[in-house]
């Protein structure tokens, strides 16, 4: 008896993926996986790579891993003509709300957190191409790549974070420069208030698990954070950075302000 091909897995067959990732073990399991599923698979350590490769193959979609050293994948995200680029799933290690919403803010087509079953992350894949085949080859719709997009703030003890743009401002609409480390770690902070965090899990989600684990290096880190939050001309009458960002001893650290987003 003659055995039709299942429509998803013709699809397959001629569809080329980018698969982004720091990580070789992780990028070479997955596009194991997907090419024993029938796509075509390329795979990318780092920005630079993944735009090199986009100038010369036609791709379909990116996976795209949010947690990498130097630039992260949502400043690639964000570099990218989303009018004109693949679409895009992103995975991201930390699986935090904030991640998810920006993500797809800018533009991301899904978003799944790591570590990812490989079945659900094929499922992801598969329904993301159904809706763009769906399409016809139509233009993107406006949705997808909104000329002003809602953004999502995260406000603490009069100040304004905007995980977007990276920026934190005060009462006055002042931005505060950060450093890329201070910001990572402000948003670790931020997105886990009110609990004991150790230096160690400061450390794999502000500087990636790659980072040099020394404890010192996030204390350094933290007492310039709090140097930039005691800014005498900050919010009148909030908390100091040292009582934002309080020590734990022989713990870690706290932020013990509430978070409203």
């Amino acid at each position: 008896m003659l055995q039709l091909a299942d429509p998803a897995d013709q699809m397959d067959l001629a569809t080329r993926l980018l698969v982004v990732d720091d990580d070789p073990g992780i990028r070479e399991l997955t596009a194991g996986f997907l090419a024993a599923h029938g796509y075509q698979v390329d795979t990318a350590a780092d920005g630079a790579e993944m735009r090199a490769k986009l100038a010369r193959e036609t791709y379909a979609l990116i996976v795209l891993d949010v947690m990498m050293p130097g630039e992260d994948g949502l400043s690639i995200l964000r570099s990218l003509d989303r009018a004109a680029s693949p679409a895009v799933i992103i995975l991201s290690v930390i699986g935090e709300e904030v991640d998810r919403i920006v993500g797809l803010e800018m533009g991301a087509d899904d978003y799944l957190a790591k570590p990812a079953n490989p079945r659900e992350l094929l499922a992801r894949i598969r329904s993301v191409l159904r809706r763009h085949a769906e399409r016809s080859g139509a233009e993107r719709p406006v949705a997808a790549r909104p000329a002003e997009p809602v953004r999502a703030y995260l406000r603490f003890a009069g100040w304004r974070l905007d995980p977007m743009a990276r920026q934190l401002l005060d009462s006055d609409e002042v931005v505060i420069n950060l450093s890329d480390g201070e910001f990572r770690l402000l948003m670790t902070l931020v997105e886990h208030p009110r609990r004991v965090l150790t230096r160690d899990f400061l450390l794999d989600h502000s500087r990636g698990q790659d980072a040099e684990h020394f404890d010192r290096a996030i204390d350094v880190q933290v007492s310039r954070l709090r140097r930039k939050l005691q800014r005498s001309d900050g919010p009148k009458g909030t908390l100091g950075g040292d009582e934002m960002i309080r020590t734990v001893r022989n713990e870690g650290y706290m932020f013990t302000c509430d978070v409203a987003r």
